[in-house]
């Protein structure tokens, strides 16, 4: 972290935590920045933003932040790849996952790619902040029903080499739409939710009934149910 001021100094202030946010939806990045600017501006301060994973790696390696705001599903290979391409080049930057998706596989594969956190896009600004600032000073931070997900996976209750290699099938936008449809969502509710077309979500929900050999949505989420993915 970096200060304008020496610590100790007359004046001296805390370092604000240096952080880039990384989500491919620009007017929730724009919201994340009020947000913080409003419940942080003394602690943290926005150096970057980047929409998929090629800005991200570019933003991280130029900015080199304290803390990398990091969405899961992003085009170009997902949060997880960002991790692992800018974590050796960039020691000092810790990531925390900041998305909409609560699934089990979501949140574990983020920790096992390197992340110190993970929190889900309902949380409070204040929350936040918290989050980030100590994510920042090497705590790891989880909402309790997150913790839980990563408790249970070193424990042995989640096989999670078996889930990987189910999901490995699948491309990102396809886990999706998967984890969608299995929570009873209808094709408009999914459309609306991942900005697509209701006919491309069709398309996605016809492969992943392909790939995982399924027959309809009712075996999707049992399927999604007996490996925790709900």
């Amino acid at each position: 972290m970096s200060s304008s001021t020496e610590p100790g100094a007359p004046g001296a202030r805390e370092p604000r935590v240096r952080v880039v946010v990384v989500d491919d939806h620009s007017m929730f990045r724009a919201g994340v920045r009020s947000e913080l600017a409003s419940a942080g501006a003394a602690s943290v301060e926005v150096v970057a933003e980047a929409a998929d994973v090629d800005e991200a790696v570019r933003a991280v390696q130029t900015a080199r932040p304290d803390v990398v705001l990091l969405d899961v599903h992003l085009p170009g290979g997902g949060g997880g790849e960002v991790i692992r391409r800018t974590h050796r080049t960039v020691p000092g930057t810790r990531f925390l996952a900041l998305s909409v998706s609560d699934a089990a596989e979501d949140v574990i594969g983020t920790i096992r790619s390197g992340a110190r956190g993970y929190v889900t896009k309902t949380i409070s600004a204040v929350e936040l902040v918290d989050a980030i600032s100590r994510v920042a000073d090497g705590d790891a931070v989880f909402s309790p029903r997150l913790a839980g997900f990563v408790l249970d996976a070193f424990a042995g209750a989640i096989q999670v080499a078996e889930v990987d290699s189910d999901l490995d099938r699948l491309s990102e936008r396809e886990r999706e739409v998967m984890r969608l449809i299995a929570r009873g969502y209808a094709y408009k509710e999914v459309a609306k939710e991942l900005f697509i077309s209701v006919k491309t979500v069709e398309t996605h929900m016809s492969s992943v009934l392909r790939k995982l050999q399924l027959s309809s949505r009712h075996e999707l989420t049992r399927w999604a149910s007996d490996r925790r993915l709900l």
